[in-house]
């Protein structure tokens, strides 16, 4: 009984930026991880940036430098500032939630958003 849920999607212009929020909500023992992930038309879902329980972060190299993720743990949400966007980024981007559930349980699930829009004009 976990959902994800994210906003924050839209149109904009080549060079402009956007920011992404997900939150995460329900039976939550802890989170292991959240992260983005984006699938384009006639294209296969790739991550574009997780962020760890630990602080760590991974990006694609495509947003490497252009996309910041972070985190506010208090309230289980993880943002995606997007900037200097490209046509090419334009896909539905995705929440995700790696959650535990039970303390005794010593594995996560997969908990996916529903995904959110985003389109880049040239």
């Amino acid at each position: 009984q976990v959902q994800v849920v994210e906003s924050g999607g839209g149109l904009v212009q080549a060079g402009g930026s956007l920011r992404l929020s997900c939150a995460a909500s329900g039976s939550i023992f802890s989170i292991d991880s959240m992260g983005w992930y984006r699938q384009a038309p006639g294209k296969q879902r790739e991550l574009v940036a997780l962020v760890r329980s630990t602080g760590t972060t991974n990006y694609a190299d495509s947003v490497q430098g252009r996309f910041i993720i972070s985190r506010d743990n208090t309230k289980n949400t993880v943002y995606l500032q997007m900037n200097s966007l490209k046509p090419e980024d334009t896909a539905v981007y995705f929440c995700n939630a790696d959650v535990r559930t039970r303390v005794e349980r010593p594995f996560s699930l997969r908990y996916w958003g529903q995904g959110t829009q985003v389109t880049v004009s040239s």
